[in-house]
């Protein structure tokens, strides 16, 4: 199959189940009393995002039940024990943990816009905004605590969440750090990337697989492929934040550049003897010109910092790929391969 139609498989994979996902966040996260508070809460929700951890979520289910996605019934998806548990509930509580992370994020680096709109501290306000955040994180637990799964499994997998909730604030505290870091190791930065982002897809997969009574070996592989995966994909993030137009990402073109942010291609750079912090005039993103991100991106790109950062993402994703042979050989497992690719060639 050409790169082009596995693409087009995957985003109508992600299309189908986003569609499901979409309307089952309606019904778990539904308006409420304040309502600016809970306007705040779905803002980001109602904005869009490709829902690609939650239909990671979804497939690990169906490849572990080996059950077609036309006729499975989320809510009352079939675990290996016999029982029946909401995996929806449980998809959804990974995409709500995952806009909680982005109101802050967008907050603490004073952003402007997120998904083509603006932020939600901007069309609101840093309040509201900290608090529609720690409205969806208190959510995501109540829709992981009740999805019907053994009370073991079900613990199990809340107990997940909340580690991997705790490594996304590591993380995040690691990349602030880095910033007023003189050196930074790119083992160091591969260690943030896992904690920041990574562990949510990996997450995203184990609370799945351990709501469904998998074996213990199953979750775990299924764990690694999400930070493999992850990792990748924040990797691949840090190279369409300096090669894709503005209005394509969303948010303002070599953002993480222009703030001083570390990644795995300014590291390498460094490492090339190029100056980083030369590259562009100022650390004030609305007096940076499109020019001068243009002619940062050349020099990156002439040192080979910008294909390593490339190749290193691939090589990830044949890692990932490899952990889902612990899953029956089915339409699902061969999805969440192509999804992994999917990852590192998509073009924002």
């Amino acid at each position: 199959m050409s790169s082009d139609a596995t693409e087009e498989r995957v985003l109508e994979a992600v299309r189908a189940r986003r569609t499901l996902v979409n309307d089952a966040l309606d019904t778990d996260v539904p308006m409420q009393s304040p309502e600016r508070l809970y306007e705040a809460t779905r803002y980001l929700l109602e904005a869009g995002g490709k829902r690609l951890r939650p239909t990671v979520a979804l497939l690990t289910a169906e490849s572990l039940a080996d059950v077609d996605p036309l006729t499975a019934d989320y809510r009352s998806f079939p675990a290996l024990d016999g029982s029946e548990v909401d995996v929806m509930s449980a998809a959804t509580s990974i995409e709500v943990i995952q806009s909680f992370t982005l109101i802050h994020d967008d907050i603490m680096d004073d952003d402007d816009l997120r998904r083509g709109v603006p932020a939600v501290h901007r069309e609101y306000d840093t309040e509201t905004a900290i608090l529609a955040g720690d409205t969806l994180y208190a959510k995501a637990f109540e829709l992981l605590s009740n999805t019907g799964a053994d009370p073991a499994n079900g613990v199990a997998a809340v107990s997940r969440l909340a580690t991997t909730c705790t490594q996304i604030c590591e993380g995040q505290a690691l990349d602030v750090e880095f910033e007023h870091r003189d050196a930074v190791l790119p083992e160091e930065y591969l260690e943030m990337v896992e904690l920041k982002t990574a562990v949510l897809y990996g997450a995203a997969t184990s609370t799945t697989a351990l709501l469904l009574d998998a074996d213990a070996d199953v979750v775990d592989a299924l764990y690694q492929y999400g930070i493999d995966a992850g990792r990748a994909f924040q990797i691949q993030d840090d190279v369409l934040d300096l090669t894709v137009p503005s209005e394509q990402l969303g948010k303002q073109r070599g953002s993480d550049l222009i703030e001083n942010k570390e990644t795995l291609i300014t590291l390498h750079a460094r490492q090339q003897g190029i100056d980083v912090e030369s590259l562009l005039e100022s650390t004030d993103i609305d007096a940076v010109s499109e020019a001068a991100v243009e002619n940062a991106v050349a020099t990156l790109d002439e040192a080979g910092s910008i294909e390593y950062a490339s190749n290193t993402a691939t090589d990830l994703v044949e890692r990932a790929k490899n952990h889902l042979e612990v899953l029956p050989d089915n339409d699902a497992r061969s999805l969440l391969c192509d999804i992994a690719d999917y990852l590192i060639t998509r073009g924002y």
